[in-house]
C-alpha cells in the first residue's frame, strides 16, 4: 500500500479517534495532538506493515498513549494526571477493541464542538476543516485565501480559546444549536469544494473528501430532517459529484462542464438530489444552499449543453446574490450573464471583481479568459488562460488551462 493509499483512510479514521478522545478525556487541544502523532505513527508504519486488522482500535490506542505521555511529561500537571489514572482504567485507556462504541455519534458532536460559540466563525470553520476533515494547514489556507502561518496561528489561537471556555464534548442546547448549525453547514460545504476541485496537487479531485462531507451531511440530514438548509446542502452535494467522473478525460485532463459526456453522470445521485431540493424549497426561510441546489439542478436536468436554461439559472444566481453575496457566487453569476446577454455584458462585472478580494486568483482569469475568447478576442484570451495556469495550484487545471492558451493562440 503506498503512503498516498494510507493517507486516504487515515483521513476517513481521524476524526472518530479524535472524538473518542475528546469525549474520553476532554481536553481537545492535546487530543488532536495525539491523534496527529498516531497519524503520522500509520504514515511511518502501515506503508511496509500493512494496515493493522483493526485500524480505529490501533489508532485509538496510539493516540491514547501518546495522550498519556503528554500528560506525563508536564510536571506541573501532576494532580491533573493522578485523577486521569484514578478516573480511568488503565485497561479502558489502551484498549484496542475492533469496534469502539459504534452506537455514538462522536464525528457529529466533534463538529459541534469546534463550532463553540467561543471561537470566531473563521476559527470555528478553520478547526474543523483541521480536526474533522483532516486538512492541512496549506490546504484550508488556501480555501480562505490567506498565507499559511495566518492559518497556522489561527488554529492555534482556536484550541486555546476552546480549552479556556471549558468547552463541553456534547451536542449544544437548542437556542444555540441554529447558529453553530450554520457553521457546520459552512465547513461541510468547504470540505466538499476542497474535494471537488483540490486546490493543489496532481488530483484534479479528492473523492475522500467530497465522501467525507456527503456522509457528514447525511448524518446532519438524518438528524435534523425539517431543515431547509441542511436537505439543500446535501442536495448540491449530490448533484455537483454527480458530474464528477465526466470531470476528467483518459489522461486526467480537467472537462468542462460544457464539454462532458453526460451518459457518464450518475443519475441516481440526479434523482436524489432533484427529489431533496424540490422538498427543501417548500420550507422557509429559504437559504443560499438551497438556491445553490437548484441551479445545480437546473444543469442536471439538461440533457444536452443547448438545452441549459441560462435565463433560469441567471435568476437563480440573482436570488443567491441578494440571500449570501459573496466574491465566488458573484464570479458565477457572471458566466451565467455572459451566456444571457453576451460576453461583453459580463466582462464588465468580472472586471471589478478582479480588484476585489479574488484579485490573483486563477478562477477570475479563467473566468476572463473564457469571456474573452467568446467574445473573439483569441489574442487576449490566450494571454489570461497562461496567466490563470501560471496561478493555479492543482496540476490537471494548470494542464487545461495551458491547452486553452495554446488553442487561442492558434
Amino acid at each position: 500500500m503506498t503512503v498516498g493509499e494510507v493517507e486516504d483512510q487515515l483521513r476517513t479514521f481521524a476524526p472518530r479517534v479524535l472524538g473518542i478522545l475528546v469525549r474520553r478525556h476532554g481536553d481537545f487541544a492535546r487530543c488532536e495532538d495525539a491523534v496527529q502523532e498516531a497519524l503520522i505513527d500509520a504514515v511511518c508504519t502501515w506503508p511496509d506493515s500493512g494496515v493493522p486488522e483493526h485500524p480505529l482500535g490501533w489508532l485509538t490506542t496510539v493516540a491514547a498513549r501518546r495522550y498519556v505521555d503528554q500528560v506525563r511529561s508536564d510536571a506541573a500537571r501532576e494532580r491533573r494526571e493522578q485523577a486521569l489514572f484514578d478516573a480511568v482504567p488503565r485497561d479502558e485507556l489502551l484498549a484496542a477493541p475492533p469496534d469502539l462504541e459504534p452506537g455514538r455519534d462522536d464525528v457529529l458532536e466533534l463538529l459541534f464542538l469546534c463550532c463553540h460559540p467561543a471561537l470566531t466563525p473563521p476559527s470555528q470553520m478553520a478547526l474543523t476543516l483541521r480536526a474533522v476533515a483532516g486538512l492541512t494547514t496549506t490546504e484550508i489556507a488556501a480555501a480562505f485565501l490567506v498565507p499559511d502561518k495566518t492559518m497556522g496561528q489561527r488554529i492555534s489561537r482556536a484550541k486555546q480559546r476552546l480549552r479556556e471556555a471549558g468547552a463541553r464534548f456534547e451536542l449544544p442546547p437548542d437556542p444555540e444549536r441554529g447558529p453553530r448549525l450554520r457553521v457546520v453547514l459552512h465547513v461541510l460545504y468547504l470540505l466538499f469544494n476542497e474535494g471537488y476541485s483540490a486546490s493543489a496537487g496532481p488530483r484534479l479531485r479528492r473523492p475522500d473528501l467530497t465522501a467525507q462531507a456527503v456522509q457528514l451531511t447525511r448524518q446532519l440530514h438524518r438528524r435534523l430532517p425539517d431543515s431547509g438548509e441542511t436537505s439543500g446542502l446535501l442536495a448540491l452535494m449530490l448533484l455537483t459529484e454527480a458530474r464528477g467522473a465526466a470531470r476528467t478525460g483518459p489522461d486526467g485532463i480537467l472537462v468542462p462542464l460544457a464539454e462532458q459526456d453526460r451518459s457518464r453522470w450518475d443519475q441516481a445521485a440526479i434523482a436524489e438530489g432533484v427529489e431533496l431540493v424540490t422538498r427543501s424549497l417548500r420550507t422557509r426561510p429559504l437559504g443560499p444552499y438551497q438556491v445553490q441546489a437548484a441551479i445545480a439542478a437546473v444543469h442536471s436536468e439538461a440533457a444536452t449543453v443547448a438545452d441549459t436554461d441560462w435565463p433560469q439559472i441567471l435568476a437563480l444566481y440573482d436570488v443567491l446574490e441578494q440571500l449570501a453575496p459573496s466574491p465566488v457566487s458573484a464570479l458565477n453569476r457572471a458566466v451565467a450573464l455572459g451566456e444571457v446577454h453576451g460576453a461583453h455584458a459580463a466582462l464588465d462585472v468580472v472586471r471589478e471583481l478582479e480588484h476585489g478580494v479574488l484579485a490573483g486568483n486563477h478562477r477570475v482569469l479563467a473566468v476572463r479568459a473564457h469571456l474573452l475568447e467568446k467574445a473573439g478576442d483569441r489574442a487576449a484570451a490566450s494571454e489570461a488562460f497562461g496567466q490563470a495556469a501560471r496561478l493555479a495550484g492543482s496540476v490537471p487545471e494548470q494542464r487545461f488551462l495551458m491547452l486553452r492558451a495554446k488553442r487561442c493562440a492558434g
